[in-house]
């Protein structure tokens, strides 16, 4: 608000001082006689101008919504203040000349009056002083709601980035705990374990829960964690490689994406082969590229799977589109008879 009032005033004070010097340059350049009681016209006009104008804006200030009319109803509202504020600048400018100085007597003809008395003047000023107050409203409404939009779809991306955030972390903890439940009975020293690990992945997940993004380190430690956990109900039947370019150690990724993508490779590929299988984890630069790829022994079989519709793939997918819009891609697919690669590429933030 404050604000607003402190740009309108320096708005007015710049636009009569740009109208008063003109003014005066004209006046000695086409050096007119009585060159001082010009000069006292021109200051009388000018606060008169002033004046006039502030009126009719406190005025209109009173309209509430005056901003959101049609474009119809705006020109109308527009033609109304320019010959409302014209015409009380005409009569107040005239008044003031007549108490202060005397004016020159009125003339019997209303047209030639009204051109002598400066009537043309108080018109081409009001005509000019709307027509910068309503572009600048104009301009005004265009960057807040300009402002308003970028604000609201900010908004709608963290929703959407939390909404995702909240289904992923259930997924995995069901996902978890199952595997957990098996070796209850079997062996509860490794129980044991695998809950201690459970408990420091979730640790992990809250950490970074209010982010949008996370260092792959970071995010490489919640996968190590996960793998010892599932190393526990697979023990040799899983082996895991790491490809991990040390650059690439302190970019951003979504938070949980490659533990989302590793699950999905244990769960659709290596718990469904009987010999069990490897995991390959890689992560390198690429041009101006941040690619990381994730390979398992299996085959992408079922339907959803396959086209890259599962839940985990999707969620992977959304938050990437969320993110980096087109810049970013992934990608699923049987790499050979034996191998299931998945792929993923990011601008570098």
């Amino acid at each position: 608000m404050f604000k607003q009032v402190y740009k309108y005033w320096w708005g007015q004070l710049l636009g009569w001082s740009a109208y008063f010097l003109i003014n005066v340059f004209f006046s000695f350049t086409l050096k007119k006689p009585n060159l001082q009681t010009a000069m006292i016209y021109l200051i009388i006009f000018v606060l008169c101008g002033i004046l006039s104008t502030h009126l009719f804006r406190a005025l209109l200030n009173k309209l509430r919504g005056w901003g959101s009319f049609s474009s119809e109803k705006q020109l109308v509202l527009y033609l109304v203040l320019v010959l409302s504020t014209s015409v009380v600048l005409y009569f107040v400018y005239n008044l003031v000349l007549d108490y202060l100085v005397g004016n020159p007597p009125r003339s019997k003809n209303f047209l030639q009056n009204l051109l002598d008395r400066g009537y043309v003047s108080c018109f081409a000023v009001s005509f000019i002083w709307w027509a910068i107050y309503f572009i600048g409203h104009y301009v005004d409404r265009n960057r807040i709601s300009q402002v308003d939009r970028l604000k609201l779809e900010a908004t709608v991306r963290e929703l959407e980035l939390k909404t995702i955030k909240a289904q992923l972390n259930p997924h995995f903890i069901f996902n978890a705990l199952n595997s957990i439940r098996a070796l209850v009975d079997e062996n509860p020293q490794r129980a044991r374990t695998a809950i201690t690990e459970l408990s420091n992945i979730l640790r992990s997940s809250m950490a970074t829960e209010k982010m949008e993004t996370v260092s792959l380190e970071s995010e490489l430690n919640i996968v190590k964690d996960y793998l010892a956990l599932e190393h526990i109900r697979f023990e040799e039947r899983l082996q895991v490689r790491y490809e991990i370019d040390p650059d690439t150690l302190g970019l951003q990724v979504p938070p949980m994406m490659l533990q989302t993508l590793v699950e999905n490779a244990i769960k659709h590929g290596i718990s469904r082969v009987v010999s069990g299988g490897t995991v390959f984890i890689a992560s390198r630069l690429n041009n101006m590229e941040h690619e990381i790829m994730i390979e398992n022994t299996g085959q992408l079989v079922e339907k959803n799977v396959l086209n890259g519709h599962g839940f985990g793939l999707q969620s992977t997918r959304q938050r990437l589109s969320i993110l980096f819009g087109n810049r970013a891609t992934f990608d699923i697919r049987n790499k050979d008879e034996a191998t299931v690669e998945a792929r993923v590429v990011m601008p570098l933030l």
